[in-house]
């Protein structure tokens, strides 16, 4: 097996609105709708999957379907990118149920843990993915709302949907965070949205061993620069047209190649991986 020839900056993608639409994206992330292989690695299984219209949580959705989940794809607004994800997993065979709804209101959060009860009976994966993020060049650019929507979104849902999942998550049950090598090393411009992500690394690991003894497992996958439309939407162009050139493989990675490390952690393959940061990053340092 070849390498895929992904493409590499610089990129000429026009500016979008956030939270930005896949198919305005040039080039269009590659989220496995023709190259991912399931194994049935998640059969039977039922998983929530925030952020899932576009991005890393597409990915994600793809992939779990293709391998046998049935899916719960939350997302902020109604849009194409939402019912064409919709419509990719469901002709993987499996069922499929997108809520959209700001995962930053808690009454949404317990209506998408309720949803996954009612619809499918149970709850075995969880993957807290939805982001806010916006570039800042010092303090005085970032205003109170912005500095609060990034710690409401990026933050406070995982708790708001992990608190309602909590009576509901079995012995085997895998909770899966986006955190960021941000976390570790921040950007100059990204303070805000890099301290929510250490903040996330924290939370991880802290709830890995509370639930230890549940059997839920706790993890975190930390990419590093990822092409999806949050890049196009809260970036400046002359930021993004050069994203990605910063790591040793001196491109971002496409969606579907974080898909396989939530795979592994939402499977019965990683039973004694608990509090684990997997990086993906295309070879930049997680320190």
């Amino acid at each position: 097996m070849t390498a895929p020839n992904y493409p590499r900056p610089p990129f000429d993608s026009a500016p979008q609105a956030y939270p930005g639409r896949t198919h305005s994206m040039t080039p269009v992330p590659d989220h496995g709708e023709t190259s991912y292989v399931g194994r049935e690695r998640l059969k039977g299984k039922v998983a929530l999957i925030t952020g899932a219209d576009s991005g890393i949580g597409r990915a994600v959705a793809i992939a779990f379907a293709r391998e046998g989940a049935n899916v719960l794809l939350s997302y902020l607004e109604e849009n194409e990118d939402a019912a064409d994800t919709v419509g990719v997993c469901q002709a993987s065979g499996q069922k499929a149920l997108a809520l959209p709804g700001d995962i930053a209101d808690p009454a949404h959060c317990k209506q998408l843990i309720d949803a996954a009860i009612e619809q499918f009976g149970q709850l075995d994966v969880i993957v807290n993915n939805a982001a806010f993020q916006k570039s800042a060049q010092s303090l005085a650019e970032i205003s109170d709302d912005e500095w609060r929507r990034h710690y409401d979104v990026n933050l406070h849902a995982m708790f708001y949907i992990l608190r309602a999942a909590e009576p509901h998550l079995k012995p085997g049950a895998s909770v899966i965070n986006t955190a960021s090598i941000n976390a570790k090393m921040p950007p100059v411009s990204q303070v805000a949205y890099s301290s929510t992500k250490g903040a996330i690394t924290n939370f991880t690991t802290g709830l890995a061993g509370l639930w230890a003894e549940k059997g839920v497992r706790v993890n975190a996958v930390l990419p590093g620069p990822v092409w999806t439309p949050l890049i196009t939407s809260t970036m400046a162009p002359e930021e993004y047209k050069h994203f990605g050139e910063q790591v040793p493989m001196q491109r971002p990675g496409q969606p579907v190649e974080l898909a396989g490390a939530y795979v592994y952690l939402a499977s019965d393959e990683s039973t004694y991986t608990n509090a684990a940061m997997i990086a993906v990053a295309g070879g930049a340092p997680n320190l």
